[in-house]
């Protein structure tokens, strides 16, 4: 069963998508079967990996609602081992249709049920909000990872996703973790910023990922050419901060991955 980590914070700017972008392509360039999931109805995690959302036939909000099967919305990317389930804008009115549904905040977690066996990790873009949708992706998630921005005001409203991952874990999903908090667009070169840093690790402690994503042109630039920085430029000090979180990440997995594989084997 792969690992279900969602990217959340409802602040928006703070690089959510970018780290669910780039986090996705970099354990998929490591070999890990990947899915990334764009839960976002913006669709910029879709079009970031160079599908055009409004091209997509099937989407999240398709699977979210039940009218196509989820094997059905994967679509291969251009990296290999990464594979993406498009987002689409008709995902705004989910919220609105779910409403009436009994157990509707567990929509998602049924819906990936089916597909969760073929990949390693399946990484799922959150939208800059605490809503139905969100809830919908911290109720099927494992974890969830938290981008903060490195600039004034980056701990603000973090209290209310805390408070919300703490109601999800007591009524829908008793073991949710934090994967960890990443500090993001951080510039070394302003004192405000290592400033945040210092009470970002002061507030977090050891769940602040060692790796930081420093601002940088070439991460930037890549969604406008729909690649992960990545492919858009692997030398880039995006390029090697986004390597160095997944590997982070699959430091702090490697008792899940070790079961993964010998579950494999017995399937053989």
């Amino acid at each position: 069963m792969g690992k279900i980590i969602a990217v959340a914070n409802q602040k928006g700017g703070v690089g959510k998508t970018t780290t669910a972008i780039n986090l996705a392509a970099s354990l998929a360039a490591m070999e890990h079967p990947t899915l990334l999931i764009d839960f976002d109805p913006q669709a910029n995690g879709t079009s970031g990996v160079g599908i055009d959302p409004k091209s997509v036939k099937a989407s999240t909000y398709e699977i979210l609602i039940g009218t196509v099967p989820t094997e059905d919305a994967i679509l291969v990317t251009d990296t290999p081992y990464l594979s993406l389930i498009p987002s689409h804008i008709n995902l705004v009115g989910a919220e609105i249709e779910m409403v009436e549904i009994p157990d509707r905040e567990r929509m998602l977690r049924k819906a990936l049920h089916s597909v969760r066996d073929r990949f390693d990790f399946i990484i799922l873009d959150c939208p800059p909000s605490l809503g139905l949708l969100t809830l919908n992706s911290l109720t099927a998630s494992d974890s969830v990872l938290i981008p903060v921005q490195a600039e004034y005001f980056a701990l603000e409203g973090l209290g209310q996703l805390l408070n919300t991952i703490k109601l999800v874990r007591q009524h829908l999903n008793p073991d949710l973790e934090i994967e960890g908090v990443v500090l993001t667009m951080f510039d070394a070169r302003l004192r405000l910023a290592n400033q945040v840093a210092s009470e970002v690790r002061r507030y977090f402690g050891e769940k602040v990922f060692n790796t930081i994503i420093q601002r940088n042109v070439k991460l930037s630039e890549a969604p406008s050419f729909g690649r992960p920085v990545l492919l858009y430029d692997a030398t880039s000090t995006g390029s090697r901060n986004y390597i160095g979180l997944a590997r982070e990440v699959l430091h702090a997995n490697q008792a899940y991955l070790s079961q993964l594989a010998a579950s494999q084997a017995e399937s053989i």
